[in-house]
């Protein structure tokens, strides 16, 4: 991409009505735009980023067996009435709408039910199971505070995976399966040393839940971590029970604070009862098929990742989600696209500012946009070129023949 062809550009200040850390980043880089609290829209950089990050959640979904569909978003009140969630005094942050005959409707702000009834149709016997179904799809909750930037929103993606199993046991091994595939998706994020499997409350399905908390000093929850043993407890269900249950002894916890990037539940019959999701067993009886739902929020993830990695000049983005891997800057008198298009015919990942500014202006804003390395032409350099990580204080000199080597990952 050609930066100067790129129509949204930096803000030199932080919108004045944005409190989040990560919204105020990402909107001064361009990345997003708020069009009302908790709405935000993904402009082109910040679209590249959202869609890497689904592409590590798809990736590592389906190599546990997942399935990608995609479900409406519009949601028919007799299936929810079936479950008792449709009642506002049962799920008090619906979004619900009528058509023009009067029928009321519901935004989906998640999907055990139409997904449960739709594999009614699909699901008969024993042989039919297992199931691992998913979506990264818009969900809409009316939260009454949305002070969180893009981790918190009324309007959002979320990736949730539905598993459909004959019995516990079998749930059972697929859970264990989605805990590791989960801890896979915040590394490749870039966030799996921070990254703690909480243990808390599991409602009336299961004696816990699991979710996945990101250590920051933004975050919304509190957290018991051992950090040894890499596992932490939510405080929602500290007590000396739960220490007893999981062998955790409280001097080895410290309490941080931290977001939740993702959770698994066991939902056991609790959708598949209501909603006659059954099948017949190998001795021709019919059960109630036993599920379970694993969620994780992608914009939820971008935003953690900003609030993680940042400095006073800007974003620091992990190169797996990154928009682009190299931000090339040409300060020569002479500007041509030679290593633009070099880099490109390697298949290495470029955005090139080509503008018409002063090259104070152009470090700040590729500082504030955050891409793993800054690569500068200048006429000083003479045959050379200056490279430098996001991350560090340093920069070298290379030829190019050697950059191009470094950033393929062959360089000796």
């Amino acid at each position: 991409m050609r930066q100067s062809q790129l129509f949204t550009h930096t803000l030199k200040e932080s919108p004045k009505d944005e409190v989040s850390f990560n919204a105020q980043l990402l909107l001064k880089a361009g990345f997003i735009y708020k069009e009302m609290a908790g709405v935000y829209d993904y402009l082109p950089l910040g679209l590249m980023v959202l869609e890497n990050i689904n592409q590590i959640i798809r990736e590592e979904m389906n190599a546990i067996g997942g399935q990608e569909l995609f479900l409406t978003v519009l949601q028919n009140p007799e299936l929810w009435q079936k479950t008792d969630r449709w009642n506002d005094a049962q799920v008090d942050n619906w979004f619900k709408t009528k058509l023009s005959n009067n029928q009321e409707l519901g935004l989906g702000f998640t999907h055990e039910e139409p997904l449960t009834a739709l594999m009614k149709n699909y699901i008969n016997s024993y042989q039919d199971l297992p199931q691992y179904i998913y979506q990264i799809q818009t969900k809409f909750r009316n939260e009454i505070r949305s002070k969180s930037g893009i981790m918190r929103c009324r309007e959002f993606l979320m990736k949730d995976l539905y598993s459909f199993s004959k019995n516990k046991a079998e749930h059972d091994k697929f859970y264990e399966l989605a805990k590791r595939a989960y801890a896979k998706i915040f590394a490749r994020c870039g966030l799996g040393e921070i990254t703690y499997l909480t243990f808390a409350s599991g409602g009336v399905f299961s004696e816990y839940s699991h979710e996945f908390q990101t250590l920051t000093k933004f975050g919304e929850d509190i957290i018991y971590v051992d950090k040894k043993k890499k596992i932490a407890i939510n405080k929602e269900v500290y007590n000396d029970e739960v220490l007893k249950n999981l062998q955790l002894d409280k001097k080895d916890l410290v309490e941080e604070r931290a977001v939740e990037v993702g959770n698994i539940f066991t939902l056991g019959t609790r959708f598949s009862e209501p909603l006659g999701l059954k099948y017949t067993d190998e001795d021709g009886k019919q059960k109630n098929v036993f599920m379970g739902s694993y969620g994780i929020g992608p914009g939820r993830v971008m935003g953690t990742i900003v609030e993680v990695y940042n400095d006073e000049k800007g974003i620091l983005w992990p190169e797996t989600v990154a928009p682009f891997k190299v931000h090339l800057i040409d300060l020569r008198k002479n500007k041509n696209e030679d290593v633009y298009q070099i880099l490109q015919k390697n298949k290495i990942r470029v955005i090139y500012d080509d503008r018409d500014c002063s090259a104070g202006i152009k470090f700040n804003d590729a500082d504030l946009m955050g891409m793993p390395y800054r690569l500068v032409l200048s006429d000083k350099l003479g045959d050379k070129v200056e490279l430098k990580r996001r991350d560090s204080k340093y920069m070298s000199l290379y030829t190019e023949k050697e950059v191009i080597e470094i950033l393929k990952g062959n360089y000796k």
